[in-house]
C-alpha cells in the first residue's frame, strides 16, 4: 500500500469518528492490538457465594499460579482445569493471608509438590500469627476449610522483585487496608497486575476489618505505583482495565462511607450507634446502586457486618485529621449532583449497565444528538452499544435548579481522549425522566 493511500484511509477514518454519535469512536491508542501478545492468564472462579479467583500465568518454565482458593475442594476443581493445559506448575504465589485465598494451598502443594509456594515476609507473618483469628472463624463458617493451614516455603522481602518460572515480577506491599497486609504482582512486559483483594470487580467487599480509610489510601498508592498497568486480575470478579477497577473500588468505598457517616452522627436516631432501621436503609441503598454484586465471603451476614465495622471506624475518626483520600465525595466531578444523575455518572464509569438503566424511570426519554430513545429498555440498549466501556468526567454543573441539571462533561468512548458535550437531566424523585445529550460548541 503506498503512502498516499494510507493517508487517505487515515483521513477517512478520522472523518467518520468526527461524525460518530455520543458513544461512537475512540482515539484511545491503547485500543490498538499489539504486534505480539503473550497468552492471557487462565482463571478459575469458585462457585458463589464468595467466589474466589485462581490464576495461572504462562511462563517460559511452566505455569505460575496466583492464590489457592478457599477450600481444598475448590482448589481441586482449579487443579483439574490447570492440568488441562498440559504444562508443569513452576511456582505458586499468595497475595494475602485471608482464608479464602490460602485455604486451598495444601491441595496445591499435594498436586504440584515441586512448585514452591511464595509469600512476602509480611504475608507469611500474618498467616502464621493469624492475629485476627480468621482461620478458626473460617472453619466455623465453612466445614470445608482445612484444619491446618499450609504456609509458604519461600519467603521474599516485602517489595522485592521476584524471579519465578523464568518470569520477572515486580511486587509491592500495601498495609492496613482491605487486609492487614497485601502483595500485588506486576508483569511489566504485558502490563498484567494481580491485585488480590485491593480492587474487586462488581462484588460486595468485606469491610469487617474496619479500615476503609486505609483501603482508600492504598488505592491511591496502587494507582500511582502501577500507573502503566493494563489489565488487572482481581481476587474476586472478572479481570478488567486496572484504572477502571481501581476507580470502581474507590467509588464503592466512598459511597458506603457516605451512607454510614450520617448514621453515626451525634444527632442521628441512635447517636454513635447505627439503628436497625438505619442499617437496613444503608444496605438497601447499596443494593440499589450496586445491583447483582455478589459477596466476596461465604458469610451470610456480611452486609450487616460491613455496616457495623465501618460505623465503628467512622465514629472514632477525627474529621480534622481524615486524609483527603478518605473523603466521601467522588473525585470525578459528581459532588453536588442530584442523586439519580450521580448514579448515572457512576454507572458509566463502573461499566454497570444495570445500574445505568436503573437510574432512569420506566418511561424515561433520552435524546442523543437528535436520536430519541423512549423507555428504560431502549435506553439500556443504547447504553450497551454506545456508552458502556467509556469514561465520563463532569467538568462543571452549567445549570442547577430543582429537578433539573445541565452538565458540561467530557466523554471518552475508549477510556481516554474523547469530546466535550452537554448532558441535561430532568429528575423526578429518585429517577431520571428525561436526558438530552448535545455536543458542546
Amino acid at each position: 500500500m503506498n503512502q498516499r493511500l494510507r493517508r487517505l484511509i487515515a483521513a477517512g477514518s478520522a472523518a467518520m469518528c468526527a461524525m460518530a454519535p455520543m458513544g461512537g469512536c475512540s482515539n484511545d491508542e491503547g485500543s490498538k492490538p499489539p504486534a505480539a501478545k503473550a497468552a492471557q492468564p487462565g482463571r478459575f472462579a469458585s462457585p458463589n457465594p464468595g467466589s474466589v479467583n485462581v490464576y495461572w500465568i504462562q511462563a517460559p518454565e511452566g505455569l505460575v499460579l496466583v492464590d489457592t482458593s478457599r477450600t481444598p475442594a475448590d482448589a481441586r476443581k482449579a487443579i483439574a482445569e490447570i492440568r488441562k493445559t498440559g504444562r508443569p506448575v513452576a511456582a505458586i504465589l499468595l497475595t494475602h493471608s485471608h482464608p479464602d485465598h490460602v485455604g486451598g494451598a495444601g491441595a496445591f502443594a499435594e498436586a504440584f509438590p515441586r512448585a514452591p509456594i511464595h509469600a512476602s515476609r509480611a504475608t507469611d507473618k500474618a498467616m502464621r500469627e493469624d492475629g485476627r483469628r480468621f482461620y478458626p472463624l473460617a472453619r466455623s463458617a465453612n466445614p470445608g476449610f482445612p484444619a491446618k493451614v499450609t504456609y509458604a516455603d519461600r519467603v521474599f522481602e516485602d517489595g522485592a522483585p521476584l524471579q519465578v518460572g523464568g518470569l520477572r515480577l515486580v511486587t509491592a506491599t500495601f498495609a492496613e487496608g482491605e487486609s492487614d497486609t497485601a502483595t500485588v504482582y506486576h508483569r511489566a512486559d504485558t502490563g498484567d497486575l494481580f491485585s488480590g483483594d485491593l480492587a474487586g470487580s462488581k462484588v460486595t467487599p468485606a469491610l469487617i476489618e474496619g479500615n476503609s480509610c486505609g483501603w482508600l489510601q492504598n488505592l491511591d498508592r496502587l494507582g500511582r505505583r502501577f500507573s502503566a498497568a493494563g489489565t488487572m486480575y482481581p481476587g474476586h470478579g472478572a479481570p478488567g482495565p486496572a484504572r477502571a477497577l481501581i476507580d470502581e473500588q474507590r467509588r464503592y468505598l466512598q459511597r458506603f462511607r457516605g451512607l454510614v457517616r450520617p448514621a453515626v452522627a451525634p444527632g442521628s436516631a441512635g447517636g454513635r450507634t447505627v439503628t436497625s432501621g438505619e442499617q437496613r436503609s444503608i444496605i438497601a441503598e447499596m443494593e440499589r446502586t450496586h445491583p447483582g454484586h455478589p459477596p466476596v465471603a461465604d458469610l451470610s451476614t456480611i452486609a450487616q457486618e460491613n455496616v457495623r465495622a465501618v460505623a465503628r471506624e467512622l465514629a472514632a475518626e477525627d474529621p480534622a485529621k481524615t486524609p483527603a483520600a478518605c473523603s466521601d465525595e467522588a473525585r470525578d466531578g459528581t459532588n453536588g449532583l442530584l442523586a439519580p444523575v450521580s448514579a448515572y455518572v457512576g454507572a458509566v464509569n463502573d461499566r454497570n449497565l444495570d445500574a445505568l438503566a436503573g437510574a432512569f424511570a420506566a418511561d424515561a426519554e433520552l435524546i442523543d444528538v437528535g436520536r430519541r430513545f423512549t423507555g428504560r429498555a431502549a435506553i439500556r440498549a443504547w447504553a450497551e452499544n454506545e456508552v458502556i466501556g467509556g469514561r465520563l468526567t463532569v467538568t462543571r454543573v452549567a445549570e442547577n435548579r430543582p429537578g433539573h441539571q445541565r452538565l458540561l462533561v467530557r466523554f471518552a468512548p475508549g477510556g481516554s481522549g474523547g469530546f466535550d458535550a452537554y448532558y441535561a437531566f430532568t429528575v423526578n424523585g429518585s429517577s431520571i425522566t428525561r436526558a438530552e445529550l448535545t455536543y458542546a460548541d
